[in-house]
């Protein structure tokens, strides 16, 4: 008798789903917090696999108070935040992911790591990886001309914002890895199988 929570991007949180998870969270961690080995472990990415920067960085993010683990409440969270927020909510845990180093703004290193990243987690998963796609460097030259308004090389946490509300194409492009959720369950459901 799974119950939903309806939300206003017609995603639903599967209460479940949740209680599943936690048990699974304290089955793997009984001190109740992850460590980013146990991150991986949770959710099934291997170590140095295609999906292990992008779990490094997801890590990062859902680590809020930098502490370096995860506690339950965090997760919940983060994944509360990925369900329910709006797109401005959504863009700002978004670009703590590109934001490696933590320093408040994307460097074009970082956002090559990420875009890399995440064509490597495509590419393995044969998802979305048409003939025509653009090269890394390609995504990453035409996000920087599109979001870096002062042509510093760096995208503030307000360019980032800006830049992916008003154009389409960039907003796509950043949303690659902008939703954990669906990523975490679909590892979540690949576990579950073996």
């Amino acid at each position: 008798m799974g119950q939903t929570q309806p939300t206003g991007s017609c995603e639903e949180i599967d209460v479940k789903a949740l209680q599943d998870m936690y048990k699974k969270f304290v089955l793997e961690c009984p001190s109740g917090v992850l460590f980013l080995h146990e991150f991986k472990r949770f959710f099934g990415v291997d170590p140095t696999g295609e999906a292990s920067d992008y779990a490094e960085n997801m890590f990062r993010a859902f680590d809020k108070n930098g502490d370096n683990t995860i506690d339950f409440l965090e997760f919940v969270a983060a994944l509360n935040l990925v369900f329910r927020g709006d797109l401005e909510h959504k863009l700002r845990w978004s670009f703590k992911v590109y934001d490696k180093d933590g320093n408040g703004y994307v460097d074009r290193n970082e956002l090559r790591s990420i875009i890399d990243s995440i064509y490597r987690i495509k590419k393995f998963s044969k998802k979305d990886m048409s003939e025509t796609q653009l090269s890394v460097d390609e995504v990453v030259e035409r996000i920087l001309d599109a979001v870096d308004f002062d042509r510093d090389g760096h995208i503030t946490l307000d360019e980032f914002i800006k830049g992916a509300q008003e154009d389409p194409w960039v907003l796509n492009m950043l949303r690659l890895d902008m939703n954990p959720a669906g990523w975490v369950l679909e590892n979540r459901r690949k576990s579950a199988h073996f």
